[in-house]
């Protein structure tokens, strides 16, 4: 009875921190995001960095997301998972902030080493007429539900550092300390169209294991 009790109480301060620690990063993002441009709606601002937050949470019950990110991945591929790859959050955040309909902020779809066994994909958010590289990258796959998001310039994960273990990154480009982060022109054009749903339509997997947007 008493390890019963232990236990629920460990699980409640459990639950408690994850709370405190997402309300403390979507005040966070929302900050960041109001910083890219004068012209940021604070408001908008903060109804991203909760529906990002919250969507993301929610994608990784619905996948039933069990341990680190990778290890979603090789379930899907042995077939005990249908979904939960990097493109998946991407699109399921995306389609939901694509409900609020955005005015001051833009969205993007990100892709590093695009094509190889290190891909990832992300949504990038940007201020009106601001270029890709100077956006926010938020990624619901890499901390498997826990909303990462960073300034794209500052994700030294996915950035060409020199590495002694590797000649050079995975996508074949010497270590030039870049930004592997590249812009999805075709995916950024569905998460930017607005009026047009009926005309875009995501058929299965292709070759890099992702749905593949055609219009």
């Amino acid at each position: 009875m008493i390890r019963t009790i232990g236990f629920i109480i460990a699980f409640i301060l459990c639950i408690n921190a994850v709370w405190a620690a997402d309300e403390r990063s979507i005040k966070e993002l929302r900050d960041a995001l109001v910083a890219l441009a004068p012209d940021v709606d604070p408001g908008e601002a903060e109804r991203v960095s909760m529906t990002a937050h919250t969507t993301s949470r929610n994608l990784a019950r619905e996948y039933r997301v069990v341990w680190f990110s990778g290890f979603q991945n090789l379930l899907i591929h042995m077939g005990k998972r249908q979904r939960g790859i990097c493109a998946d959050y991407t699109r399921d955040i995306g389609e939901r902030l694509k409900e609020l309909g955005l005015k001051t902020l833009v969205l993007h779809w990100g892709a590093a080493y695009a094509g190889t066994p290190a891909e990832n994909n992300c949504l990038v958010v940007t201020a009106r007429n601001q270029p890709f590289e100077e956006g926010i990258i938020m990624d619901g796959w890499r901390n498997s539900g826990r909303l990462f998001w960073r300034t794209l310039k500052k994700d030294t994960a996915y950035c060409r550092v020199w590495n002694p273990f590797l000649q050079r990154s995975p996508d074949g480009r010497p270590f030039d300390n870049s930004s592997a982060w590249k812009e999805e022109p075709l995916y950024t054009a569905w998460l930017q169209d607005y009026n047009n749903v009926y005309k875009w339509q995501w058929q299965p997997m292709d070759k890099r294991g992702m749905d593949r947007l055609v219009r």
